[in-house]
């Protein structure tokens, strides 16, 4: 691919925000009108959820579900999962630079937002910092899910963020009609000068079925908004990924069986490392660095950007391999429609190179499965039934080696039930883990186990209206790097020290909705109010110099928030959305938590005219005030977002598009305040992206 990719685009620097926006709305409403093209009849998205469990339909689901596929997917793709899904409501970033980003789901983040790959967890190191990357790859998913709150708990009790389930073709499950089909996608921006494409080709016959698969990007560091005092680009944030796959199924009249192997590169920088803390260490409950004396910053807004140039960046190279095992066989037994199977082998490991030589070590080797069987009605009641298997070995070696190595194991039984009555879909589910963790250098040993369950409804009032409703109760077992963490991290600027004695968190949910579906306003509004039980976070018990000591604690939390979507058509051609989320997490005596999402408001203008496409969208980002311990306020900023697509077919009916899109078009310097690392590593500024794509 990267013979393929060698075009950089570069607009000139001098182009305003609003010479930009009239000419892209130009664009879109001012060609030829040929024939007749029109927005299509305002609804509310319904397509099937595979992490449903069921495979219901979203307009069924009793929880909050966003799905990005098709064109939605194109427009809003970036170079990593976090930033592609940042904007939906109720979804955020942790944003580490380019090259690491996980989502922030209703303000919570790492294990408790689980990630999956069809279904299958995904195995990498990006739950025990947000320097490490996601390894999985947006520009070849066919579509995203994501199920927020804890009552997904099929996949795990743990989940109390919510589940990300990233949908590909890897493993191919059906022959194509006519022997073969495929995609290619190249795209480049200005921000980073990044190139990136990314192909896909399937092709079989008889029962047996192929597919290859292959991604590239390559982007230097990106450019911030103005005003930054630091400069005008984000030193060590640039990034460098290839993935490519190989998949085989057999596919019978039944279902199919198959088996896919994945491997993943990366190269990218981490911003904001500190060097001048090393050698600091712990008396008690109090750090100690010696004769440490780092340059501090004046301006709060660079504080932590203490890496001297000519001393390079830390680099993180990054390979993952993985080999999934996919099938589904209709109707194996007497009384089952459905039996599903998920299992895969990773071996993650990424190297932290500092002048030159590997500083640090990280290993993952990890080996999942999973079956379910989907019964038949029984009394009215359908549902699925499955077992679920995982082990996890761990370890760092080196400098910054702050995790002892350790062995992970998991096992969990889980119930999903549903229930339809009148207007009314009723919905439950059960879910027992046991875990176990060893550490290997102390010769401990931790174990825990946790029951979940949850209840849900879904009312359609009248036709077009829902109300929805659920309850969920779930556990969830600390992760290795919360018991037993002890040393220094440079990259988040932190001194961690794990508790042993963690106990499980127990949360008790609580989910209301109201839905419009059809008809040309549509909306959907949810409200919930989370209580948590021994809520496990990174305690700031000491600070020196912009170095913090945080100990994993717990102490009950309550997590209350809103997010909601409303569409209005106003014609064929021009239609407006509303969005926003707002989330409030406290513990218990009014400490606010760090690194809470600032609430968010936006309005999007749409526009469709024969084979245009074309948006206009402001976000606007509150300033956040609700600061914990040792944290700094984050200043609001607002955003202008632009973007054009012509979608067309060539002569042999292959359909094709060619995208504009313009982020960050007022080029405002803004600061994301759930990062770690967000005065080094300010947002992207203006940033024009296009791209090609055809299906074939």
């Amino acid at each position: 691919m990267s013979s393929v990719i060698s075009f950089r685009f570069t607009p000139p620097m001098q182009l305003q925000p609003l010479a930009c926006a009239v000419a892209l709305l130009c664009i879109a409403t001012g060609t030829a009108q040929a024939q007749e093209g029109h927005l299509a009849a305002a609804a509310l998205p319904d397509v099937t959820v595979s992490a449903s469990g069921l495979q219901q339909s979203s307009s069924d689901m009793t929880v909050p579900v966003s799905v990005l596929e098709g064109n939605e997917l194109i427009q809003r793709r970036q170079s990593n999962l976090g930033e592609t899904l940042n904007g939906e409501p109720g979804i955020h970033s942790s944003h580490f630079g380019a090259g690491a980003s996980r989502p922030i789901i209703r303000g919570m983040d790492g294990p408790r937002v689980r990630l999956l790959s069809d279904g299958a967890p995904i195995h990498d190191a990006s739950t025990i910092s947000p320097d490490h990357a996601v390894v999985a790859d947006p520009l070849l998913a066919t579509q995203i899910e994501v199920l927020r709150g804890p009552s997904a708990l099929i996949h795990g009790g743990g989940a109390m963020g919510g589940v990300v389930n990233v949908l590909d073709g890897k493993v191919p499950t059906a022959i194509p009609s006519k022997g073969y089909e495929g995609s290619a996608e190249l795209r480049a921006n200005s921000a980073a000068h990044e190139q990136a494409g990314a192909f896909a080709l399937t092709g079989g016959a008889g029962n047996i079925a192929i597919h290859v698969e292959g991604s590239k990007g390559q982007a230097d560091d990106y450019r911030v908004g103005r005003g930054w005092p630091s400069g005008s680009k984000v030193q060590g944030s640039f990034n460098d990924t290839n993935s490519a796959s190989l998949g085989l199924s057999w596919v019978g009249e039944r279902g199919y069986l198959g088996l896919a192997y994945t491997r993943q590169n990366a190269n990218y920088g981490l911003p904001g490392h500190n060097h001048s803390y090393e050698g600091c260490h712990t008396h008690g409950l109090h750090l100690h660095c010696g004769s440490h004396s780092p340059a501090i910053e004046d301006d709060a807004h660079h504080d932590d950007h203490g890496h001297d140039e000519a001393e390079g960046v830390p680099v993180v190279d990054l390979r993952s391999e993985r080999v999934d095992l996919r099938g589904e066989l209709r109707n194996p037994l007497p009384g089952f429609s459905v039996l599903r199977l998920r299992a895969g082998k990773t071996d993650y490991r990424h190297h932290e190179i500092e002048d030159g030589t590997i500083a640090t070590t990280f290993r993952n080797k990890a080996h999942d499965a999973r079956i379910e069987l989907q019964h038949l009605p029984v009394a009215g009641w359908q549902g699925v039934l499955g077992l679920q298997m995982s082990q996890r070995r761990f370890e760092a070696v080196g400098a910054d080696a702050y995790i002892e190595p350790t062995d992970t194991r998991n096992q969990g039984l889980f119930l999903l039930e549903s229930y339809r009555w009148n207007d009314w879909r009723f919905e439950a589910a059960l879910r027992h883990e046991q875990q176990t963790i060893l550490a290997s250098d102390s010769s401990t040993k931790a174990s825990h186990n946790g029951t979940s369950a949850s209840l849900g409804a879904v009312w359609k009032v009248v036709p077009g209206y829902q109300l929805t409703a659920s309850w969920t109760h779930a556990n969830r077992l600390p992760t290795a790097e919360e018991l037993y963490a002890r040393g220094l991290h440079l990259a988040t600027s932190t001194y961690e020290l794990g508790n042993a004695a963690l106990r499980k968190e127990t949360a008790q949910n609580i989910d209301l909705g109201l839905r419009k579906t059809a008809g040309d306003t549509t909306f959907e509004v949810s409200v919930f109010h989370n209580r948590v039980h021994n809520y496990i976070h990174g305690r700031t018990v000491d600070a020196l110099d912009g170095l913090q000591l945080l100990q994993y604690s717990q102490q009950d939390a309550t997590f209350t928030g809103l997010e909601g979507r409303l569409q209005q058509r106003f014609n064929q051609h021009w239609g407006l959305t509303v969005f926003g989320d707002i989330v409030r997490a406290l513990l218990d005596g009014g400490e606010k938590l760090p690194r809470t999402p600032a609430a968010r408001l936006g309005l999007r203008l749409n526009g469709q005219w024969q084979a245009w496409q074309s948006y206009a969208e402001w976000v606007q980002v509150a300033r956040q005030t609700r600061i914990a311990a040792f944290e700094t306020e984050t200043p609001g900023y607002g955003m202008l977002h632009m973007g054009v697509s012509y979608h067309a077919r060539t002569g042999s009916g292959q359909p094709w598009q060619i995208y504009l899109r313009a982020n960050n078009l007022n080029n405002r310097l803004a600061y994301a305040h759930t990062s770690f690392i967000k005065d080094a590593a300010p947002l992207t500024g203006r940033n024009i992206t296009i791209g090609v794509r055809m299906d074939f």
